[in-house]
């Protein structure tokens, strides 16, 4: 077993001054990036009795109010980092209405910003690069019965030519949908980044939506803008991994890739880490790169398919074909980190090859973009 420890995220993950120009041109120049790496955040609440600043990875912070009525913070130094955060103003959280750049997580919409470094651009930028291209696909699953939706991305000089690509299916988690990886987790930029710089090999990466009870996103369907929810009938039951074929089957027959499993990866987050495991281990001779990246392992109390029975003996039939990387990823605060150990001893006990990567912090995004800039280098060498 490889093991690989970090701590921080790297000093190369870092943002050109004029992609933080681009992120934070608000009408009132709120957040203010400063030089030393604090970030003044002012909000105009003249009747407020008091704003809290929320922002990820940081305690909640009181603001100071002036006498015009504008409440302003600066922060201590962060480090390079996507952030997001909303205003809590007399206990109710509201939008920095100056920063017109914001994320959705479920149904809670936060502003964004990137934090600057001092030397090289961070992965997560847009830099002077050749770019690939994003699509949002229809695709017909027979399976499930009905006509649903992925984002698929093409690297640079895709369209202009005729080589076929390898395949790097990325899948989300619970809450998430085919939207995630290309908001949260910068998978584009990641991807154009790594590809341009000789870092990973140029491949399509297809984002499917895991939850086999919607067609597409909310607000991309017939069913209008409805809201956002964790609460899906079927995700974690054996229908998404059954399925799953339809998916590989589209790509292979819409778009010029290899099809043999040395060129075919999956890898994903949370509940998508939690179907890579499944989806590969039923398909043993489908993927050579797998990555379980704070990964659910095992079934919920009463849930019975097929698809979860006997994981060990699958386990042993899917490394005796000999995959190129089996690779785990998990924060030392993550809430999986005890299942994620399970497993491990359990792989330790069969004997079966795979790195580990531990990181510090929980469940959280900077982790999932920390472990996609870890793993993708890695794929179809």
């Amino acid at each position: 077993m490889k093991k690989i420890y970090i701590a921080t995220l790297c000093a190369a993950m870092a943002l050109t001054a004029s992609a933080q120009q681009e992120l934070h041109g608000g009408a009132n120049g709120t957040p203010a990036i400063n030089q030393d790496h604090t970030v003044t955040f002012s909000i105009k609440a003249p009747e407020a009795k008091q704003v809290v600043l929320h922002m990820d990875y940081q305690r909640d912070t009181t603001m100071t109010r002036n006498t015009d009525g504008t409440w302003t913070l600066t922060t201590a130094p962060l480090a390079p980092e996507l952030y997001r955060y909303n205003f809590v103003v007399d206990g109710v959280k509201v939008l920095d209405t100056n920063n017109v750049y914001s994320i959705r997580d479920v149904s809670t919409v936060m502003s964004a910003f990137i934090i600057d470094g001092d030397n090289s651009p961070c992965p997560y930028s847009v830099t002077n690069v050749a770019h690939g291209n994003v699509a949002q696909v229809w695709y017909d699953s027979p399976t499930l019965g009905m006509k649903r939706r992925m984002t698929i991305y093409t690297p640079a000089g895709y369209e202009e030519g005729r080589n076929r690509y390898p395949v790097f299916y990325l899948l989300h988690g619970s809450g998430g949908d085919e939207t995630a990886w290309l908001e949260h987790g910068r998978a584009a930029q990641i991807a154009d980044n790594l590809i341009a710089n000789g870092k990973a090999e140029p491949m399509i990466i297809v984002m499917p939506n895991g939850n086999v009870d919607e067609k597409a996103a909310p607000g991309a369907t017939e069913e209008g803008l409805v809201n956002p929810t964790f609460a899906h009938k079927q995700w974690m039951e054996g229908t998404f991994e059954s399925s799953f074929g339809d998916i590989v089957n589209y790509v292979d027959t819409h778009y010029r890739t290899l099809k043999t499993k040395r060129k075919r990866a999956i890898a994903g987050l949370s509940m998508g880490g939690y179907h890579s495991l499944y989806i590969s281990a039923n398909n043993p001779s489908d993927y050579g790169y797998v990555g379980l990246f704070s990964a659910a392992i095992y079934p919920m109390k009463g849930v019975k398919s097929p698809i979860y029975d006997d994981l060990e003996g699958k386990l042993k039939i899917q490394f005796q074909q000999r995959p190129r990387l089996y690779w785990i990823g998990i924060g030392e605060d993550d809430f999986l980190y005890k299942d994620n150990a399970k497993y491990t001893r359990m792989l330790d006990k069969n004997r079966i090859r795979y790195t580990y990567f531990e990181s510090t912090g929980g469940h959280e995004w900077r982790n999932w973009r920390k472990y996609l800039l870890e793993f993708m280098p890695q794929l179809f060498k």
